[in-house]
């Protein structure tokens, strides 16, 4: 994930920042208050070997071995000249180069003033004053101290103050490389670790942008023990928490459409149901009030006229009640109502029957059958049902059956499925009616649905079996006739899926 102002480059930003700040801070300080520092420091040695050697003087040990060893000591450590003489002149201690030297520079600070020397005051009491000394005829610049001990003793201390601004220029310029090369060290050490503090929260950050996105699979994989770990193990929480919220809102939800949807096609099933039943019983009943009121008035008198209307009165009565039973068991199917019960039988058997069933309505049809099928055949389904949805294929076939009268029932079995086909020789389908068919009251010849006693509610009832045990089923046009086909699935297919 890349930030134009990201995390890492703001803390690198900052961190360089304050270094080189402190950095140029150092160098200003350096070139300030070095000087004054160094100066400081020789006035603080020359205080400090003038208290050792009075204190010596007013001991008297001034002469010992032990003193003459601390004072070398101090003198090469602070690169100090000590003379100490008497009220006679004479040399009590002497450590340094040039003796004859050090006491002109004694004689010249006590008693004379010399053109070629400037000097500046530090410090002045009664008894020592503190000088900064240059000598322009030797070009050199020293710190010089001199008075009288406690004892009366005349001393001079002296140490050579280099050239303190050389001093200050070298250090500053060594300051300088030091600062560049830490600058660079240290930019890359705090990018590198920027870069290990905000790779978790650039983690944490795209985590979140892809739950935005509903995508919860995204999990902190941090194995340190800080707070971002804390706050990422939190996000996966959180992650989790969302997941199984959001999961159970969608699931709500999609109950919620379905129930909605299931209302809304059950209002619109009662709607079509009410104005399919009342436009298929209006024409029975008419006929039935018909003739029926024509019996009560007596209109014909003789015995046959009588059983005609009485005839026809107790057909369309049973055309009726048939009609009623189908809808009746429609409507269980379509609601679930009706309990599915899935076993292992013939169909072989189960087809056959059927077929001496119907033995006398083919006869008066003269319609000839052929299903040469004679082995067992053993599928898994609900037998009352699959029987159902076999007469309903053979009555349609019937009652479409023309040309040479021939209705040929077989079996194909294809991939662990057995597909029954119901062929009748006749006039095929027409195109714009094929999608039709499977709904409820559609009649593709309405006059001779009705002449054979057809309620357009047949292959509605097949549809719903099928779906019930999640089969296919299926209509084909040929030129010289239609077959419709049903599939079921074969014993030995479910008995390898069991095992």
């Amino acid at each position: 994930m890349k930030h134009q102002n990201s995390l890492s480059s703001h803390l690198a930003k900052v961190f360089i920042t304050l270094m080189a700040g402190t950095i140029l801070l150092c160098l200003l300080l350096n070139n300030t208050f070095l000087e004054k520092f160094y100066i400081r420091d020789k006035q603080k040695s020359l205080l400090n070997a003038y208290q050792k050697i009075n204190s010596a003087a007013n001991k008297g040990n001034i002469d010992t071995d032990e003193f003459e060893q601390e004072l070398q000591i101090l003198c090469s450590r602070y690169n100090m000249d000590v003379l100490v003489v008497d009220v006679d002149s004479k040399t009590v201690k002497f450590i340094g180069k040039d003796p004859e030297l050090s006491r002109m520079q004694l004689w010249d600070n006590l008693f004379l003033q010399e053109n070629n020397k400037e000097s500046s005051n530090l410090v002045e009491t009664e008894q020592y004053r503190i000088k900064i000394v240059k000598d322009k005829r030797l070009n050199n610049e020293n710190i010089e101290m001199w008075g009288t001990l406690d004892n009366g003793n005349l001393f001079l201390i002296r140490t050579a103050l280099e050239s303190i601004k050389d001093s200050v220029q070298l250090a500053n310029r060594f300051w300088a490389y030091i600062a560049i090369l830490s600058t660079i060290a240290s930019g890359i050490i705090i990018w590198i670790v920027s870069k290990k503090i905000t790779k978790p929260i650039l983690e944490l950050a795209d985590i979140s942008e892809r739950m935005t996105r509903l995508d919860f699979e995204a999990k902190y994989t941090g194995e340190s023990n800080d707070e971002i770990a804390l706050l990422g193990a939190n996000f996966n929480k959180m992650s989790e928490v969302l997941e199984k919220t959001i999961s159970e809102l969608k699931t709500a939800n999609n109950e919620l459409t379905k129930d909605i949807q299931k209302k809304t096609e059950i209002d619109e099933m009662r709607k079509e149901f009410l104005s399919n039943v009342s436009h298929e019983l209006k024409t029975p009943i008419a006929l039935i009030q018909g003739y029926a009121e024509g019996l009560q008035e007596g209109i014909s008198n003789d015995e046959e006229s009588r059983n005609y209307y009485c005839s026809v009165i107790c057909d369309e009565a049973a055309k009726m009640n048939g009609m009623v039973k189908k809808l009746l068991t429609l409507n269980q199917l379509e609601f679930g109502n009706d309990i599915v019960s899935m076993e292992r039988f013939d169909i072989t058997m189960m087809i056959r029957n059927c077929l001496q069933s119907s033995e006398i309505l083919l006869k008066q049809n003269e319609i000839t059958v052929r299903f040469t099928q004679e082995e067992p055949l053993f599928v898994w389904g609900d037998e009352f049902k699959v029987e159902e949805v076999f007469t309903n294929y053979l009555s349609n076939a019937i009652n479409h059956c023309a040309g040479e009268k021939m209705i040929d029932i077989c079996f194909e079995q294809r991939e662990g499925k057995l597909r029954t086909t119901v062929f009748n020789t006749g006039n095929p389908i027409p195109e714009d009616s094929i999608s039709h068919i499977w709904e409820k009251f559609y009649k593709v010849d309405k006059a001779r649905t009705r002449a054979y006693g057809g309620s357009g509610i047949g292959l509605s009832i097949v549809k719903a079996i099928m779906d019930s045990m999640n089969q296919q089923y299926g209509v084909i046009n040929y030129e010289n006739g239609v077959s419709f086909w049903f599939e079921l699935e074969l014993q030995q297919k479910i008995d390898e899926l069991s095992e």
